[in-house]
């Protein structure tokens, strides 16, 4: 019964997602506009600065960002349901709460996965190439350790707003930092000892790096280190979701 709990919820975000269209478009808009923007306009400087060429730096970083603001907001759901009632509905279900958070983060999960490689494919069409085709099995199963430790992380955010106009605003809050300090557009092996510091601290610097590393060869913090921080922070963010469900009031 549990299973089949999670797995309908997981289906149903999975319909949402590919019904919607328009989300799947606008949602490719903003990675397109740094792809374009960023790697054909710093990519000559990052040439002569004897970077090599941008567009196989900056893709892997653009393929997270794009896993990690679908992920976060996928939590948006939660609200709009305890707004409009499905979510009561749901709870009152004769099985644990776990079962219920952790179908929707299944859910959510997959649908920013998709995302990812659909962003994956235009990046192709822009000039990126990885380094081996067999690496991109394994940068798919990095993409989906960083799909399910964000969107269990927003989901536990949304287990404690009941405003559908707050959210966004902290998910702004939030996801902005860890995009622009994860290294998905610039190299950290030179930063400034504090900045590094920051970065160090940030679990998306991790993601980037593993998959980068998996789908260019270029790692920081080597895959090991990646799939390690990414296990035990998914484990804990999951973990801390499912406490902060079990307490949503019906």
């Amino acid at each position: 019964m549990y299973l089949s709990v999670i797995y309908i919820l997981w289906i149903r975000q999975l319909k949402r997602y590919i019904r919607s269209r328009a989300r799947i478009v606008s949602s490719i808009a903003q990675p397109l506009l740094f792809l374009v923007a960023l790697g054909f306009g710093f990519g000559p400087i990052y040439a002569k600065a004897g970077g090599g060429d941008y567009m196989q730096f900056l893709a892997p970083g653009i393929i997270t960002m794009s896993i990690l603001f679908t992920a976060m907001f996928a939590g948006i759901e939660v609200v709009w349901d305890k707004q409009f009632g499905f979510l009561k509905e749901t709870l009152v279900a004769p099985v644990p709460r776990i079962a219920i958070m952790f179908g929707r983060t299944l859910g959510g999960a997959t649908v920013a996965v998709l995302q990812g490689f659909v962003v994956f494919l235009v990046t192709l069409f822009l000039g990126f190439r990885p380094s081996s085709i067999g690496m991109i099995l394994p940068a798919l199963f990095f993409m989906f350790l960083i799909a399910l430790l964000f969107t269990a992380f927003g989901t536990a955010i949304a287990s404690r707003i009941d405003d559908m106009q707050a959210f966004p605003l902290v998910m702004n809050f939030l996801t902005m930092p860890m995009f622009f300090l994860s290294g998905a557009l610039f190299p950290i092996n030179q930063l400034p000892a504090t900045l590094a510091f920051v970065v160090h601290l940030n679990p998306l610097s991790y993601g980037v790096d593993a998959v980068r590393g998996s789908l260019v060869g270029l790692s920081h913090f080597g895959l090991t280190l990646d799939l390690g921080v990414l296990l035990l922070c998914a484990v804990v963010t999951i973990s801390i979701g499912a406490y902060l469900f079990k307490k949503i009031e019906v």
